[in-house]
C-alpha cells in the first residue's frame, strides 16, 4: 500500500504568491473599494433627472455601481 502526503508546509517566501505580492492584491483591493466609494458619493450628488438620465434612481445607485459585482 501507498502512503502519499499532502502537506505543504511553505512560508509566505517560498510560496509563487510571495509576502509582498499578497501587500500589493491588498493595495489593489483597497483602491478598487475607494473608487467605487467616490462613484457613489457621485451619483448620490446628482439630482433626480441627471439619474433619470442615467436611467437609474437614487434607491438603485449602489446597485449600479456594484453592477459587476453582484447579481441582484
Amino acid at each position: 500500500m501507498a502512503v502519499q502526503l499532502t502537506q505543504d508546509n511553505a512560508t509566505f517566501a517560498e510560496t509563487p504568491k510571495g509576502f509582498f505580492t499578497r501587500i500589493g492584491e491588498w493595495f489593489t483591493l483597497v483602491m478598487e473599494a475607494q473608487s467605487r466609494a467616490n462613484q457613489v458619493q457621485a451619483l448620490y450628488s446628482k439630482s433626480d433627472a441627471e439619474l433619470a438620465k442615467l436611467g437609474i434612481t437614487r434607491d438603485q445607485i449602489p446597485y449600479y455601481v456594484f453592477r459587476d459585482k453582484a447579481w441582484i
